[in-house]
This record gives C-alpha cells, sequence and structure tokens, in this order.
C-alpha cells in the first residue's frame, strides 16, 4: 500500500518542470496486473446479487481483449467507442482496452443523436460498443452522419442478440492469450469528451500518466486499501466515474458496489446492506439521500470517510451527513475532464475558518492566479486559476484550436475565477466560462443560447445558472419574442428536444421585455441572476 513517495521533476507533453511521483507504476495495466496478484480472489464489483473477483474481471478483460485481436485486428491507437451504462461490461471493455493499446472513447449516453454524431466521426472508432436498448440511437446516428460510416466498421451490442451487432458474450469465449503491447506511460488510454462553448465537445485525452497520478493522488490522502467498500453511482463514462471511481478502487484493491442508476431508497438500503465504508459522490446524491427517511433508520457507524465534488454542497446537507456518519472524515474535492479528476482535496482535518475552500494542490500540482493580463496573483486576489502538473491533459483530440487556447507556459486554463489564501487553500468563486453545473453534468449557457437563437420567434435569449437544493444549479432561460409567452413553454422544450441532451435545456423560462445589457452590447448576466438572487 502507497503511503508516501518522492517527488521529482521532468518534461512532460513539451512542458518543464513537472512535478511526478518517482515511484509511480509505468501503466495503468502495470497497477491492474498488481493488485489482481495480491487481491486475486477479493470481491472487485458488485451489481445486485453479483458480484466478480479481480481474477475473474482479469480473465474477462484478458478474453475480450484476445477476441479483439483475433477478430477485429486491432492495434495500438486504434480507437473504440462505448455507449454502455454502469455494469460489469463497462469494466471489462476498459481493461481490455488497456490491455490491447485501444484508446476508449466513453461516451454520454444521455446525450442526443447529433452531438453523439460529432462526437463518433471526430474520434472516428473502429468498434462502438453499446446497449441493447441504444442501438436505435447509434442507428439514426448511422443514417444522418456518413463519417460514422466511413471509420466504424464493426458494432458490438452487449446483451441479447442484435440484427448486423455481435452479440458481447460472444466475446468471452476463446483463448485470452494475448500480444504483448509496449504501452508507454505518455500514451493515450482515453478519449472523454467536454461541452462544448460553441456547440463543439472537445476531447480530452487522458494518458496513463494522468491516471496513475490521479488514483496516486486520491490513494494519499484517502489513505485507502483492499478493506475499501464504495460505490459508483454516477455514470461510468463520466472522469469521476471511470478514474475517481473505478480506477481508483482498482488501484487500492478495493470493492465497488455498481449502480445502473441512482435510486435513492436502493441505494441507501444496499449501502447499509453492502457496508459500504467510504462514499464518494456529486453533492446532488446527498441532498436527495437527505430526502428519504430511510437514512435514519440505519446506523452507518462503519463509514471512515465522505467525500463530494463536482458542485457546491449546502450548509444543511453537511450537517445532516455529519449526524449520519458521525466517524467519517470529510472531503471536498475539486478537479475537471482536463485534470483527470482532482486538482484539490481538502484535507481530512482542517480548520472550520476553511470550510468554503475546494481545499490543497494535489501533491504534485502546480496551481496559480492570474489577472486579466496574465500576471501572477498574491494571496487573496481573484483571478483565473490556471493548473500544471502530472494529471493535467497533454492535449485535446485533433483540436488545434482547443490546445492553442487552453494552454499557456505549461499551465491549463481552468476557466474557473479562484482565490488561494496565506495558507494555500484554494476558493472557487465563480465561472469565468459561464458554466452551469447541474448535478455534476456540465451545462454552457452559450451551447443552450445557440439552439434558442434558433428558433424562429425567439428575438433574443439569455441562459443562466439558478442555485438549487438538489442540483445544486438548474438552467433558466431568459427569452424575449413578440409572439410567445408562458404557453409555449412546452413547444419550446420539444424543440430543444431535437439538439440538446435532456440535462441541458431550460426548465425555468422567464419573458422579459428587455436584457441588460453593456454599451457595447453584451449581455449583463450578473444583472439577471440578481433577479434570482
Amino acid at each position: 500500500m502507497l503511503i508516501k513517495t518522492d517527488i521529482n521533476k521532468i518534461s512532460l507533453f513539451g512542458r518543464s518542470e513537472i512535478k511526478v511521483f518517482t515511484n509511480r507504476p509505468s501503466t495503468i495495466k502495470d497497477f491492474f496486473n498488481d493488485t489482481v496478484s495480491k487481491y486475486g480472489n477479493r470481491t472487485a464489483l458488485i451489481l445486485d446479487d453479483e458480484e466478480m473477483t479481480y481474477i475473474e474481471l482479469d480473465k474477462q478483460s484478458n478474453q475480450l481483449a484476445a477476441s479483439l485481436e483475433r477478430i477485429y485486428r486491432v492495434k495500438k491507437g486504434d480507437r473504440l467507442a462505448v455507449l454502455v451504462s454502469n455494469s460489469f461490461e463497462f469494466a471489462i471493455i476498459v481493461l481490455a482496452c488497456i490491455k490491447t493499446g485501444i484508446i476508449m472513447v466513453p461516451v454520454n449516453t444521455k446525450l442526443k443523436p447529433p452531438e453523439i454524431a460529432f462526437i463518433l466521426g471526430h474520434s472516428k472508432p473502429k468498434i462502438i460498443f453499446c446497449d441493447n436498448s441504444l442501438i436505435s440511437l447509434v442507428e439514426e446516428c448511422k443514417n444522418q452522419f456518413n463519417e460514422i460510416q466511413l471509420y466504424s466498421k464493426h458494432f458490438v451490442a452487449i446483451s441479447e442478440e442484435a440484427a448486423d451487432y455481435v452479440n458481447f458474450p460472444s466475446l468471452l469465449s476463446g483463448s485470452d492469450k494475448l500480444t504483448e503491447v509496449d504501452n508507454k506511460e505518455t500514451d493515450p488510454a482515453f478519449i472523454l469528451y467536454t461541452s462544448g462553448t460553441t456547440g463543439r465537445p472537445k476531447g480530452a485525452v487522458l494518458s496513463h500518466i494522468n491516471v496513475i497520478h490521479s488514483v496516486m493522488h486520491y490513494q494519499l490522502v484517502f489513505k485507502g486499501n483492499s478493506e475499501v467498500r464504495s460505490t459508483l453511482a454516477v455514470p461510468f463514462f463520466h472522469v469521476t466515474g471511470l478514474v475517481a471511481r473505478f480506477l481508483h478502487s482498482v488501484f487500492i484493491g478495493g470493492s465497488l458496489l455498481i449502480f445502473k442508476k441512482y435510486q435513492n431508497e436502493q441505494y441507501i438500503k444496499q449501502c447499509y446492506e453492502k457496508k459500504v465504508n467510504v462514499h464518494s459522490n456529486v453533492p446532488t446524491i446527498y441532498a436527495m439521500m437527505a430526502t428519504s427517511p430511510l437514512l435514519k433508520k440505519f446506523s452507518f457507524d462503519f463509514v471512515k470517510r465522505v467525500s463530494f465534488g463536482g458542485g457546491p454542497i449546502y450548509q444543511h446537507t453537511l450537517e445532516m451527513l455529519r449526524e449520519i456518519f458521525p466517524n467519517a472524515t470529510y472531503h471536498n474535492v475539486y478537479g475537471a475532464t482536463e485534470t483527470t479528476s482532482p486538482s484539490t482535496i481538502m484535507p481530512g482535518s482542517y480548520p472550520m475558518s476553511k470550510a468554503s475552500s475546494v481545499g490543497k494542490p494535489v501533491e504534485t500540482a502546480d496551481i496559480k492566479v492570474i489577472d486579466s493580463n496574465e500576471n501572477e496573483l498574491g494571496p487573496n486576489k481573484v483571478g483565473e486559476l490556471l493548473i500544471k502538473g502530472p494529471m493535467v491533459i497533454g492535449q485535446y483530440w485533433d483540436d488545434p484550436v482547443a490546445n492553442e487556447n487552453s494552454f499557456v507556459d505549461g499551465y491549463w486554463r481552468s476557466g474557473d475565477l479562484a482565490k488561494v489564501d496565506e495558507d494555500g487553500y484554494v476558493y472557487i468563486l465563480d465561472r469565468k466560462k459561464d458554466m452551469i453545473n447541474r448535478g455534476g453534468e456540465k451545462v454552457f449557457s452559450l451551447e443552450v443560447e445557440d439552439v434558442l437563437k434558433k428558433h424562429p420567434d425567439i428575438d433574443e435569449v439569455a441562459v443562466i445558472a439558478v442555485p438549487d437544493k438538489i442540483f445544486g444549479e438548474r438552467v433558466k432561460t431568459f427569452i424575449i419574442s413578440d409572439t410567445l409567452n408562458e404557453k409555449a413553454i412546452p413547444e419550446i422544450k420539444l424543440y430543444c428536444s431535437q439538439f440538446l441532451a435532456n440535462f441541458k435545456i431550460p426548465e425555468i423560462y422567464e419573458f422579459i421585455e428587455e436584457l441588460p445589457k453593456t454599451a457595447s452590447g453584451k449581455t449583463l448576466k450578473h444583472q439577471l441572476r440578481k433577479r434570482d438572487s
């Protein structure tokens, strides 16, 4: 078990003076193999009443990897897209890709056909895996967007037989002998697409060294070991589900309780019955737990650690958690897809005066706050937060404009307005990127505005976030129209549903006469926010 490790500095992705752990695994496969050798007979995954050991996970991922090589002639660097819900199969695919050198592209299954089609067309996967319930969605993308048909030649359905789709279980038969792949720590492992500010998602390329440092950062602060039983209630396709939950659990040899989807009472009951002793969730899940009387019927004194990230947590929710989990330590975590999850983590023991902070930078991170002229600011001065370290991605996939604009002097531009106090604690104050965080799902207001502006009867529009006790934030739109009013809201929602994922569609509508603007015509969104404060 890793307790502490030395740090040195290297050049990485063309950036100098990057702090790295000296004693680190070379690849994700290396730390998975280490876990299998130490904890092979331990339970790796739990789903409902089924369990899978690390040995079983190793064998099945070997069989899938061997089939990918034998049947599809995959090679290192090929892409494989996955539209699959939380399941054993998702975990098996992750490890099979790692073992073959394939770059896995997890796709948000909540997206609409145009959004999914862009991701598939941009990443050009050779193979697409999907749930049977999503086959019609994949077919719609294929029929409407020719670029998918050009590159994606093979399709696999996860469960029962489907026309023109290979059955996933059939790939878990035959030999499990693999060709040894020479993966390097800087090789890409995953491409995770983030919401685009102009409707064009960006493919963040997560390399082995990024993932390795993230799981090591978690282990150093959380001090996890093979006795940890945690949950995966967020989607597997998010960086939180993939790295912070699954691969971190693999790294320490822990057991992960998987939920296909979050259901409040089921989650609470299973966490008690399975003796889940570490909880890591978005604040939305904790807020929903707080609404259930069932939570107080059980004793959760065995819970050792509770962490949250992906949005603000309300004080009353935190107070509830301290009452329900009296023996736990609490951690706020701040990060992004581009930082492979954590950039800062709140230490287990901290003064109450720091309670609004997202913690201190992780062990190998360098951060700074800059003003609009890119001058570094001192303690307690507000500016844009820049992050540097081995957990920061090297690039966006095939996106030279984003690569040019998103990195400066080896730092990634977070787009968040922040300050760092004299003790090194980081505070996130606002979003320079004007992003809405709805229960951990990221929504850019400009993306929603672009859709609404195309409506023939909408003259002007502005989209903002409004606070919400359950989801953290909800999407609100202000609309100027000569012909529409509140009666048209269902029709506007239906119109948006053609282009946007459900979580991006505005939930609150206000029809107004005029938008507040600067002399240059820029909408003053802070004035709109004041109307809801």
